[in-house]
């Protein structure tokens, strides 16, 4: 199946990693769904396509509530009529507080968009995957660097993106039956609006603050598209791409 006859899925499509794929997607012939809880980000995102945007819908969505992603993929079918490619993108962060500083509720909230709103989408596109025809897809998860290793202050992320892990390689065994691919994309400092800060300077591990090296989003989009243009039969289960002198690889 060719690019022009595929449907993608790209939720936190507003901003960021998800906006620069999104656009790739689309400037390589995709049908693209735009997924967020900010219409007015999803438009934005939309009108920076131009006349690629003819071939993509809006559709605002919580990934955290089990209806709106329900309406997210009924739309889906509805409007496309299947589903080739998920790319569980949307993911927040809590504030850098110290471990036991960190109140209930925030580890809550991100416990639901980083790990049960992926769960929830790869949930739907099982039940939408298996039954079309032909059958089958891919999902992509977004693991981050944090999926190996964590920064200072940030358990609950680091702990979603470690379990993320876990979910890509359950997720690859349980579609296998279905034809359906599951890989992962561990992305390290690109550079976007709320990765910004890394270039003025984060906390280390040794407790100084440094500036860190980044790379252009483009870079992860890129890297999607070439997990998405597989066939079936093959696939990338874990990737990492990132800035390449950031502090990752050796002692911090």
């Amino acid at each position: 199946m060719s690019a022009a006859s595929k449907i993608a899925m790209v939720t936190g499509a507003g901003s960021g990693i998800g906006r620069a794929t999104t656009l790739a997607l689309l400037n390589n012939g995709y049908r693209v769904v735009l997924a967020g809880r900010r219409l007015q980000a999803l438009e934005e995102t939309l009108a920076l396509a131009g006349s690629d945007g003819s071939r993509a819908l809006v559709v605002a969505t919580d990934v955290s509530d089990p209806t709106s992603v329900q309406a997210l993929f009924e739309k889906t079918r509805t409007t496309f009529g299947r589903l080739d490619l998920l790319f569980n993108n949307a993911g927040v962060s809590a504030p850098g507080l110290p471990l036991e500083d960190l109140p209930l509720d925030q580890w809550r909230r991100i416990l639901d968009i980083n790990l049960t709103g992926p769960f929830l989408c790869t949930q739907e596109a099982f039940r939408l995957m298996k039954s079309q025809s032909p059958r089958g897809g891919r999902i992509i998860n977004n693991g981050s660097i944090s999926a190996h290793v964590p920064r200072p202050n940030s358990a609950p992320y680091t702990a979603t993106k470690h379990a993320i892990s876990g979910l890509t390689k359950s997720t690859s065994l349980d579609g296998r039956k279905y034809d359906i691919a599951c890989g992962q994309i561990d992305i390290g400092n690109a550079e976007t609006e709320l990765a910004a800060r890394m270039k003025t300077g984060v906390p280390q591990a040794n407790g100084t603050i440094a500036a860190e090296p980044m790379m252009d989003v483009d870079c992860v989009a890129n890297a999607v598209l070439y997990m998405a243009s597989l066939p079936l039969d093959a696939n990338v289960l874990f990737m990492t791409v990132m800035a390449t002198k950031m502090p990752f690889v050796g002692r911090g």
